[in-house]
C-alpha cells in the first residue's frame, strides 16, 4: 500500500521558532544594548552634547575677553603743583606800617582742578594775607598770580635774615589733600630779609 505521509519542510525552509510568552528575551551584546539606548535617547543626548558645547564656548569668550583696565588715578596735588616767586617784594599802598607784599605764580601741570584752601608762613611774629583768599581753586593747565602781604607783628620774634624762607600751603584735589611747603627761590630769601629789616629797622630790640 503507498499513500503521502506529512510533507516536511525542506533545508533552510523551516520558520523560526516564535518564543513563549514568557519565555526570557534573547541574549543582546553589549553593543546591540548601546545601539538600541541611543537610537531611544538620541535627541536628549545631542541637545545635551550642544549645550554644553555652548556653555564651553561662552565660557571661553567670556575667559579671553580683554579687560577694560580702570582708569589710572589722579596724581596727588603736591605732584602737580609748582609756585613761583614772580616780582620784588614792595610795599603797596593803603597797607599798615611793617607789611610789604610779593607776587607768586601758582600752576598746576596736569590733572583735576586743585583747591587751595591755606596760605601761610613759619615765622613767628609775621601774619600773612593773600589775593586772592583762600580757597581759591585753578585747573589743570592755567596758572593763578598770587599777591602775598606780609605784616610784622612783633619785630622781636621776627627773623633778622630769612635763610631758606618757605610757604606753606594746603592742596585739594580728588585724590587727596596734602600740606606742602614751597621753597620759591634764593632770590625771594633775600628780598625777605631786606623787607624784613627795613619792617623792623627802627624797632629797638
Amino acid at each position: 500500500m503507498s499513500g503521502v505521509g506529512p510533507v516536511e519542510p525542506g533545508e533552510g525552509t523551516r520558520e523560526q521558532d516564535t518564543p513563549e510568552p514568557n519565555s526570557p528575551a534573547p541574549h543582546r551584546s553589549s553593543g546591540a544594548r548601546l545601539t538600541h539606548w541611543y537610537a531611544r535617547h538620541r535627541r536628549p543626548v545631542r541637545a545635551a552634547a550642544l549645550a554644553a558645547l555652548l556653555l564651553a564656548g561662552g565660557t571661553w569668550l567670556f575667559a579671553t575677553r580683554p579687560r577694560t583696565p580702570p582708569p589710572p588715578e589722579a596724581p596727588y596735588p603736591s605732584q602737580v603743583v609748582d609756585v613761583t616767586y614772580l616780582d620784588d617784594v614792595v610795599t603797596p599802598r593803603g597797607v599798615r606800617p611793617r607789611s610789604f607784599s610779593f607776587a607768586v605764580l601758582l600752576s598746576v601741570e596736569s590733572g583735576p582742578p586743585v583747591t587751595v584752601t591755606r596760605l601761610s608762613q613759619p615765622y613767628a611774629g609775621v601774619s600773612l594775607t593773600s589775593a586772592p583768599r583762600a580757597p581759591f581753586r585753578t585747573r589743570a593747565g592755567t596758572g593763578r598770580k598770587i599777591v602775598i602781604t606780609m605784616h610784622v607783628t612783633d619785630c622781636g620774634k621776627a627773623p633778622k635774615d630769612a635763610g631758606l624762607p618757605f610757604l606753606d600751603v594746603t592742596l585739594r584735589n580728588t585724590r587727596a589733600i596734602q600740606d606742602y611747603s614751597y621753597i620759591p627761590g634764593p632770590r625771594y630769601a633775600r628780598h625777605l630779609s631786606a623787607a624784613l629789616q627795613v619792617a623792623c629797622g627802627n624797632d629797638s630790640r
